[in-house]
């Protein structure tokens, strides 16, 4: 259905907008960008309203021994962190190619990656909001390993149009997240690779799991995915080092319903081993999680609490 006149204008202005800011971030040199980030991040953090309440009490939640300095230090790292992915989405196509990667990335458990990558099966690749996700899995493209990334659509058109591009543009391929399952299951039939987000909250028909200690639901697609079709899961992270173009790309580790192990022993298990890896790379650097999502969501049923899975220490 075609959206209203006055829905584009304000959809137009907005592109417009965020091209001027691309365009402008694009011609400074990049050790500017980095200064006004760290500038910029204390006035976000404490200055502004901007779900701030979230993520104080998402910290409270996650850190509970966290001091109120430490909880505001967290959230303005977060916000320099997320500047920073402003810039290097922007800068992305001019920095990095196949010459100069090894410049701005050092990868941890390259020969697994590889292999599994590699495998004649199936594949699901899971990350989260941590770190700079959306710089990995443009990596894996510009690697020639061609990632089936499931993200949601932006309200926005002309936005939505403008981030899969760029996505896109070394190879990945973008799919809806409103019905993609069709889509899915063929990739995974033709022994391709799906790239997922496993930290999103999927309300109380998810699969309830452990998180920082509290009950989180997660979708319960990503297991369904993965152990219908025997596919490798692989659970990886982006962790900035320093500045701009400088990270450890970290496989946190790899299940395999083939082997039989615990951890794929059902749906419950493995969101549990995933989400148990998320967090393990969250506590890593807790200033590079997107706090700004509501991540606990509402409280399962008595029956479904009983059922918590307790993740392995």
């Amino acid at each position: 259905m075609a959206r209203p006149l006055p829905t584009r204008c304000v959809d137009l202005l907005a592109y417009v907008a965020v091209r001027v800011v691309i365009c402008i971030i694009q011609a400074l040199p990049r050790d500017r960008c980095e200064q006004w980030a760290r500038r910029l991040s204390d006035f976000l953090a404490n200055r502004v309203r901007i779900r701030r309440q979230v993520v104080r009490d998402n910290l409270r939640q996650a850190f509970p021994g966290f001091s109120v300095d430490e909880r505001r230090e967290t959230a303005r790292k977060m916000w320099e962190h997320l500047l920073l992915m402003v810039v290097e989405i922007a800068h992305a196509n001019r920095v990095i190619h196949k010459t100069t990667w090894r410049r701005s990335l050092r990868i941890h458990g390259m020969e697994d990656f590889v292999r599994t990558l590699w495998l004649d099966r199936p594949k699901v690749i899971l990350s989260g909001h941590y770190g700079n996700f959306e710089l990995a899995a443009y990596l894996f493209g510009l690697f020639g390993f061609r990632i089936f990334s499931v993200a949601r659509e932006l309200d926005n058109p002309l936005l939505d149009r403008f981030v899969t591009d760029f996505r896109e543009s070394r190879g990945q391929r973008i799919l809806p997240k409103k019905g993609s399952a069709p889509d899915v299951a063929l990739v995974l039939e033709e022994n391709g690779a799906i790239g997922l987000l496993g930290d999103q909250a999927a309300g109380p028909r998810g699969c309830w799991v452990e998180f920082f200690g509290r009950p989180a639901s997660v979708h319960k697609a990503i297991g369904v995915f993965a152990l219908s079709s025997s596919a490798p899961v692989m659970v990886c992270s982006a962790t900035r080092r320093a500045g701009l173009f400088d990270y450890d790309l970290r496989l946190e580790g790899i299940a395999d319903p083939a082997t039989g192990g615990a951890e794929t022993a059902d749906l419950t298990a493995l969101s549990q081993w995933y989400t148990a890896l998320l967090e393990r790379a969250v506590r890593r650097e807790p200033g590079q999680y997107w706090w700004v999502h509501r991540r606990w969501r509402g409280e399962p049923g008595p029956r479904k609490r009983s059922r918590l899975p307790r993740p392995a220490a």
